[in-house]
């Protein structure tokens, strides 16, 4: 995610570069037909352009404000994930009767690896092979959780297990349960937008009608403005083009939250926050640094 954005317009023509060449190439060969070959059959008014162009703005906006909701409701998720698990931290080791033993810190650092494990998951990463989730969850954890089709779900599930087992033991009673319940469903819900949102793609027709009337729009438009602006037709019609086409892949990269595309969510830094919290709770030293934005005002 840029926290600050050090890009700059040259940057943004190089990441497009294909589609500006294609802009330009079009609106020249229109241009040329006009003022080389004397060909002006094909001219129109500024009409239609103004009406097309404006539908076409109004529909990579829409595809691109769809898209940001669903970023924005991946973060909201996520800010709900870092509470919720600082929450059943401080539930874990202070609702116990007596002194927090083993099994409130390996319920705490469980959830420290169910929140790598799904950060992991969501980028399409092997979580196995991940360093922070070999740091919390052990060999043996990892081994059983392997055949699981979905590990988080036996992560809780283990975590559902060990708070019940408290229970049992004397050290919970069932009004503290209910709470400790009622947060790992959360935790749950959390778990399951996020799985909405990577598994649903956003409707691919709309980018493909997208692309397709920028590429209609940069060989009209020259035909409505050669006959006043001459040559001039082709960088505006690019300027322009480019434009649309920017406001397009901001919606397309925008589409996923989870990616490990610099607009994409902090996953890291925000695992990572909840790592530190809650290894605090349990009197940890030795703690990661807060994560910062790199060079390039990119935190990840």
């Amino acid at each position: 995610m840029f926290v600050t954005y050090q890009g700059s317009v040259l940057g943004l023509m190089t990441w497009q570069w294909r589609a500006l060449l294609l802009y330009g190439v079009l609106a020249g060969t229109v241009t040329a037909l006009d003022r080389l070959a004397g060909q002006h059959w094909f001219e129109v008014g500024t009409l239609p352009l103004g009406v097309l162009g404006g539908a076409i703005g109004i529909f990579v906006s829409f595809r691109t404000n769809s898209c940001y909701d669903r970023w924005w409701e991946g973060r909201r998720l996520w800010g709900q994930l870092v509470n919720s698990s600082r929450h059943l931290a401080t539930q874990i080791l202070h609702y116990v009767d007596g002194e927090a033993g083993e099994v409130e810190r390996d319920i705490v650092r469980r959830q420290i690896g169910y929140v790598h494990v799904l950060r992991c998951a969501l980028r399409g990463q092997d979580p196995w092979a991940d360093a922070d989730v070999q740091r919390f969850v052990d060999e043996p954890t990892r081994t059983r959780l392997r055949g699981e089709s979905n590990p988080n779900h036996a992560m809780l599930d283990e975590q559902t297990a060990a708070i019940t087992g408290l229970v049992h033991a004397g050290k919970l009673d069932g009004f503290r349960l209910q709470a400790l319940d009622r947060t790992i469903a959360t935790i749950l819900d959390v778990q399951g937008g996020c799985e909405r949102i990577k598994r649903t793609p956003f409707p691919p027709g709309y980018g493909f009608l997208a692309t397709r009337l920028i590429i209609a729009y940069s060989v009209l438009m020259p035909m409505g403005t050669v006959s006043d602006i001459g040559w001039a037709a082709v960088p505006l019609t690019m300027l322009i083009c480019l434009g649309f086409v920017l406001i397009n892949e901001v919606g397309r990269v925008l589409e996923d939250p989870f990616t490990m595309f610099w607009p994409a969510l902090p996953l890291s830094a925000l695992a990572t926050t909840i790592e530190i919290n809650l290894r605090q709770r349990l009197g940890e030293t030795g703690l990661p640094g807060l994560p910062k934005p790199d060079a390039r005002g990119i935190l990840m």
